[in-house]
Parts: C-alpha cells; structure tokens; sequence
C-alpha cells in the first residue's frame, strides 16, 4: 500500500496522483539534471539538484481537486455576477419590491403588480401604502435604526387580504431595500374557522349538558319522590345525552375526514347497489314518518370512483335529512342519471322531498358547520348542524359537487354531481 502525506490525506489525492500532475515539472528537472550531470563541471551537485527539484514539484503543483473547486467557485461567481436583481425577484413567489433610500419603487416583480396593481419604478412607496404602520416600517429600514423588520398589514382592495411584510436592507453600502409581503389571508381564515368551530361545538354541548344538570338537580330536591316526573326528566336526560353522542360521533367524523389527505386510488362504487342498501337502512324512519320512498334509477351500470363507505354517508345524511324534513310531502323520491351538461361525464344522484322546502335565502349558507334554517325544528328532529358540511366535505374529497333546489311549499332537491370517470 502507497504511503500519503497529511495533505494528500487531507486533499484525497494519492502520491501517484500528485506525481503525475507535477510531471512537467519533474521532466524539466530531469532534464536540467542531465544537461549539468553530462556536459558541465558541476555533476557533484546533479544529485541535489534532482532531489530539491522533485521536492519543489511535490509541494508546489497543487492537488486536481483543489484545482476543480477554485474553478466551479469561478464559475459560480462569474454566474451570479451576471444574474441581475430582476431576475432574483422574478424567481420569488410572493410580492417583492426593491427600493431605495428616497422609499422609491425601483424594481417590483410579477407578484406585486399582480397583488397591488401598478407598481412602476419611480412609484413614491409612502403615496402606495399609506396605513401609518407602513409609513413607520419604511422609514425605520431606511433610516438604519434596524436593520430588517415586519408587521402585519392589511390590504382591502382590490379585495381584502393580510400579509406579513418584512422590510430589509439589500447588502453594504447599495442603498437598496427590500419589501416582501407573505400572503396571512388563507392562514388567518383558517384560524377563524377553527375558532368558530370551537365556539359553536361548545355551545352545543353546553345546552344539553345545562339541561341534564337542571333536571339531575330538580330529581334530588323537588322530584326526589314524584315517580312519574322522575320517569319524565329521566327521559329527557336520556334525550339529551343521545344527541350529545350524536354530536361527538359527527365531530370524530370530520377529524377522520380531515386526517385522511386522499382518497385510495383505482376504488369504484356502484351506486345502485349503495343506494338500496341507505334506503334499507332508512325504511324504518320513512314508515315512521309515513313516507314512501320512490327509486328513479338509470339503466346499465352505475359505477363511479370513490370510496364506498363515505358515499353511503352521503346519502344517508341526505336521505334522513329528506325523511325528517319532508314528512309533509308523503314521499321521497330518489334519482339517478348520467349526465353530459359538463366539462366532463357525471352521474347524478338527486334526492328530493315534497315538504316546505327551504328560503333561497338559506341556501349559500346549508352547507356551513352548525347552521341551522330552523334551530327549534332541527333539534327536535335530533340534527347535529353538521350532517351537510360532512356530505360537503367528503364531495370535495371526490371532486365532486352538490347542488340544492328549493322552492318554499314545493320541497327541496339535492343533487350530487359525481365523476363518471
């Protein structure tokens, strides 16, 4: 095995390799060795010569990888010199604005013209953003009291939007600033739904957990020994936690949806046979609200991409929904066709009642957590408000869609819309 020095070690070229790139140097060596050793009067001092010249070669060619670095490091350099700032905030995916000491706009990429209209060089900054704490973030960068800093501003037009601004400095002595603004809006929509969703959650839970602690009470004092409203408010108590259970089971729902980022792919559902099986399931519910259910199926087979268990919720939810809803009517009826009105083929699944129907005013909103057209009529018929945004949510899992008719006296129809490929 080849002995190596530290700073082949530390290099990792080996000694051949360091030979054979001072070989040019070692042929001149030699070469002035046998010049001095075979015509002149010096040939005692050839020896040393050729040992300080093979010395010299060694430590002074530098090694192959140490050669190819310093030139990528040039290459490199030469490469970023001739990237200009455009190009850099070109590459930026947020709003960025490039200005100077005076806060004028010297550069503004894509983004920002995008987000802030007009964005010219030559643009006063302070005349663009006037809220104060722009104003003071700008003159804090330019007048160096900080180095970079950020805040939270808030745009209302051309629509309403929430960014995170950072303000600064672009290097040593260019004079040049920087403003990045990171889009908050979707974060803090999110953030306000969550809390929301807390609020009404809680608040739906409070109402029967108050009740239960009322009637508990009222048994322990007052109806201690009354039998008969014991048996009442034990009834009622019993009401109560059924649809606090009915309420935790559809908020597990929504986590286990949420928790699943995709569906499996190549699954298909045959609807027809999904919706004789929801149907089935409700039979009891429809002859207790003397309904009849009616079955308008097409023709051939009905299958579609999806997961089965999730599309027999749907229908279920909305089913029920017709059951509990429509009983005014005396029949549900349940459709289903294929359809080329779209961009792409879809099967239809509509399912619709003949009761009251719903307000159009109400409709935007039926598919929202919690929202309730009538709060009285949907707790007696132990709703949740949450059944639609479930059905919502699991749609938007399958690229699908719903639709919702209703007339006031003439029921209601939901549609729902289902890739056929």
């Amino acid at each position: 095995m080849s002995d190596v020095t530290g700073e082949d070690r530390r290099s990792g070229t080996s000694l051949p390799a360091r030979l054979w790139e001072a070989r040019w140097y070692l042929l001149a060596g030699l070469a002035a060795v046998l010049v001095a050793y075979g015509f002149g009067p010096g040939r005692a001092w050839a020896l040393p010569l050729a040992v300080l010249l093979l010395f010299a070669a060694l430590f002074s060619a530098k090694p192959r990888a140490v050669r190819i670095a310093e030139k990528a490091g040039e290459v490199d350099a030469a490469g970023l010199q001739r990237l200009s700032g455009e190009y850099l905030a070109a590459a930026v995916a947020d709003p960025l604005i490039i200005f100077d000491r005076n806060t004028t706009v010297v550069h503004a990429n894509a983004a920002a013209f995008v987000a802030f209209g007009g964005m010219s060089p030559g643009l006063s900054l302070p005349l663009k953003f006037r809220a104060p704490e722009m104003q003071a973030l700008l003159d804090s960068v330019v007048s160096g009291r900080v180095a970079s800093d950020a805040l939270d501003y808030l745009e209302k037009l051309p629509v309403e939007r929430v960014y995170r601004v950072s303000a600064s400095s672009v290097g040593h002595g260019t004079e040049l600033f920087v403003l990045v603004f990171k889009d908050q809006s979707e974060a803090r929509r999110i953030d306000r739904m969550r809390a929301d969703f807390i609020a009404n959650a809680s608040h739906e839970l409070r109402t029967p957990l108050a009740s239960i602690s009322g009637f508990i009470e009222t048994l322990r004092g007052p109806a201690r020994n009354d039998a008969a409203a014991r048996e009442q408010f034990l009834q009622i108590m019993q009401n109560q936690t059924s649809r606090m259970a009915r309420l935790i089971d559809d908020l597990l729902s929504l986590s286990r949806l949420e928790m699943k980022p995709y569906l499996k792919s190549g699954a298909r559902v045959d609807l027809r046979q999904t919706l004789e099986s929801v149907i089935d399931s409700l039979s009891p519910l429809a002859r207790d609200s003397n309904l009849v259910v009616e079955r308008d199926f097409a023709e051939g087979p009905l299958d579609v991409p999806g997961d089965r268990d999730e599309l027999f919720q749907v229908f279920e939810n909305l089913l029920e929904n017709a059951c509990k809803y429509g009983q005014a009517g005396g029949r549900v009826a349940v459709s289903v066709a294929r359809s080329q009105a779209g961009p792409e083929p879809t099967v239809d699944v509509t399912i619709r009642d003949f009761g009251p129907g719903i307000a159009e005013e109400h409709i935007p909103r039926i598919t929202e957590r919690f929202y309730r057209v009538d709060v009285e009529t949907s707790r007696a018929q132990k709703g949740t408000g949450l059944g639609l945004s479930i059905v919502k949510h699991i749609l938007t899992r399958h690229h699908a869609r719903m639709s919702i008719r209703s007339e006031l006296g003439n029921g209601a129809a939901f549609t729902v819309h289902l890739p056929a490929n």
